[in-house]
This record gives structure tokens, sequence and C-alpha cells, in this order.
């Protein structure tokens, strides 16, 4: 079974910075990763995509409360996506998931599946 895990999360001042990683494990069988994504979801709010990643010349989108303070990047070698978020803001506090898409071949049920991690806290506070 496909797992992702986050790693990096914890406490921060604003200003500061903090790079998220996440890592997939379990492909036991064909695979090809497809885009990867961060999300966030802050308490009593939905769930927002903050940047994702292609697999294709790795092109990125970010959303415009991140834009020119998160960069996200992928290592398809080692199936791993980070986010290095900087200047962080008490608004930025939530807890963050990594998301991913990968297609499954030459199995019974081969396709297009979608992954998340468990979630990782950023708390972003004086």
């Amino acid at each position: 079974q496909v797992q992702l895990v986050e790693s990096g999360g914890g406490l921060v001042q604003p200003g500061g910075s903090l790079r998220l990683s996440c890592a997939a494990s379990g492909f036991t069988f064909n695979f090809s990763l497809r885009a990867m994504r961060w999300y966030r979801q802050a308490p009593g709010k939905e769930r927002e995509l903050v940047a994702a990643i292609s697999n294709v010349e790795g092109s990125t989108n970010y959303a415009d409360f991140v834009k020119g303070r998160f960069t996200i990047s992928r290592d398809n070698a080692r199936k791993t996506v980070s986010l290095q978020m900087n200047s962080l803001k008490a608004e930025d506090t939530a807890v963050y998931y990594c998301n991913l898409d990968y297609y499954k071949y030459g199995v019974a049920n081969a396709g297009l599946v979608t992954a998340w991690g468990q979630g990782t806290q950023v708390t972003v506070s004086s």
C-alpha cells in the first residue's frame, strides 16, 4: 500500500522559515509519478491548495497567498516532494498535507490514483 509521510512541521515565529518534506513508499507495482502537491487546512476552514509541481519539466503553480514566499520541489528518484516556506505569517498556521498522483501499470486495477499524507502541523506564532 502506498504511503506518504510528511515531516518538518513545527512551531516558528513570524518571519521565520520551515521546510516540509514528504516521502512516498510502498510501490510494489509498476508505476509512474504524476503531479505532486501541498495542501493545507486551518481550523474551521476548508482544505486549500498551496502549491503544485508537475512531472513534466517540473512546472509549478502557487496559490496567490504564498507566491514569492513558498517554493515547491520534487525528487522523482527518491519519490519526495518538499515545500520551502519563508517569511511565514500567523495566517499560514495549518495542518499541511502532501498529495500525489501516480499511475499504476500491469495490475488488475491499473489507472490513476491519488494518495494523501497524514498531515503535519505548522504553527506560526510569537
